[in-house]
């Protein structure tokens, strides 16, 4: 999946918004971080995960511990080859549903 069609597929998800962090382009559900995007860096980005899926992503190649995020719970993806385009939607779709759980149910409700 090229840059444009990440961006698109993660913009198509309900209540999703982009924005710039740090220099990174971050999409977001209700101002949270879902996904953050190194675009400088060869497209790398990093996903929220459960410290389950943390083990099981980071013993792939090109997979590791996020920087500077919650320790076993977000994974750095090297770029946007490392998985193929349903995986790539799948642990999109699994790191918003993270940060929407999160969320005051009120919120939830307004996504569901």
């Amino acid at each position: 999946m090229d840059i444009e069609s990440f961006r698109e597929y993660c913009l198509s998800l309900p209540g999703t918004t982009e924005g710039m962090k740090w220099d990174h382009l971050c999409f977001m559900i209700e101002e949270k971080i879902f996904v953050i995007l190194a675009i400088d860096h060869g497209n790398r980005f990093s996903t929220k995960c459960t410290p389950e899926e943390f083990d099981e992503l980071t013993a792939r190649d090109g997979i590791k511990q996020a920087y500077h995020l919650a320790k076993r719970q977000w994974v750095q993806i090297e770029n946007l080859d490392v998985l193929n385009d349903r995986e790539l939607k799948e642990r999109v779709e699994r790191s918003r549903a993270l940060v929407l759980a999160k969320l005051p149910k009120k919120i939830q409700a307004k996504y569901v």
